[in-house]
């Protein structure tokens, strides 16, 4: 099925979305982009879109960062990207990416005296992280400090230390690697952010260790409060702390909630999927499906009924 793109203010064929080989975006990382599931409840026949106007605020922020002036409001940006997925007619998940950019022809290491353009795409995408559980590694590669390139809005220039992530992860038998901070507490993973179950409760970075404040980060803590009455600890996580937890878990929009197994070759726990992820993971797709009504709110059904 093809697919569509809103580019240059209009509908189009994915296919034909196109910018310059000058574009300032593609030279100089000067975009800002989000990523956004859409979750097929096939009992439903229903494309559920998960916290759209969460995202869009996110992007809002990011582009006052980098001076991009976003030609649309949350609530326009919100009603485009509906349309758009209506207008593809997928029936499977998906996966949306709109992305806020420097589209002047220009070169030249800056961000003013630029235009300015965004678009938004959507495809068909599964589980980015295709496994029961993920085998993990400490990342030679340190998460840059929020003085370096601020950690809250996904820069798309910021993007490469999370490559070089990555790469160097999957190029060692892992399936993903975990960066520390410059001072060496955990931060994140190439694209998600992490907990651990520790004497009963959940521990995940603070704020302050370079991490993205992740949507599906806030909602597994809302989850674990108010469904299993766990709290979860905002705090620095010691390197040791990883090979001791009792359970450990990575968060994203791509990697929904993924179970840990392993971290440098050391068993988590069962080696599998620990008790209270279990419950989090369920909760958690059953509410993307829009199946738990109390969360209804968060899902944007696409298509009429």
């Amino acid at each position: 099925m093809p697919s569509y793109a809103f580019f240059h203010k209009k509908f189009v064929p994915l296919a034909s979305a196109k910018i310059g080989v000058m574009t300032h975006a593609l030279h100089y990382g000067t975009a800002l982009f989000e990523g956004i599931r859409g979750n097929w409840n096939s009992e439903q026949q229903q494309l559920y879109i998960f916290r759209l106007r969460e995202h869009y605020k996110r992007l809002q922020k990011g582009c006052r960062l980098l001076k991009i002036n976003l030609p649309h409001s949350v609530d326009e940006l919100y009603r485009i990207t509906v349309q758009l997925v209506e207008k593809c007619g997928f029936e499977e998940d998906i996966y949306i990416r709109p992305l806020a950019y420097k589209s002047s022809d220009a070169l030249g290491v800056r961000l003013h005296n630029l235009e300015d353009d965004f678009l938004v795409f959507a495809i068909p995408w599964g589980r980015y992280l295709d496994m029961d559980a993920a085998k993990c590694c400490v990342s030679s590669w340190r998460r840059p400090d929020s003085n370096v390139i601020p950690p809250q809005s996904k820069i798309t220039g910021l993007y490469i230390n999370n490559a070089l992530t990555k790469t160097e992860a999957m190029e060692n038998g892992f399936d993903e690697g975990i960066m520390l901070t410059s001072d060496g507490y955990v931060s994140e993973g190439s694209g998600e952010n992490i907990f651990l179950l520790i004497n009963g409760q959940l521990v995940t970075p603070a704020s302050y260790n370079s991490i993205l404040m992740g949507i599906t980060r806030d909602t597994v803590i809302t989850l674990a409060q108010d469904e299993l009455g766990i709290e979860t600890i905002e705090r620095p996580v010691d390197r040791g702390e990883l090979y001791t937890a009792d359970e450990c878990f990575l968060t994203g929009t791509a990697a929904h909630l993924t179970p840990v197994a392993e971290i440098d070759h050391r068993q988590i726990g069962s080696g599998g999927i620990g008790e209270i992820t279990g419950k989090l993971q369920k909760l958690y797709f059953d509410m993307i499906k829009g199946k738990i009504p109390k969360y209804l709110a968060w899902c944007t059904p696409v298509y009429k009924k």
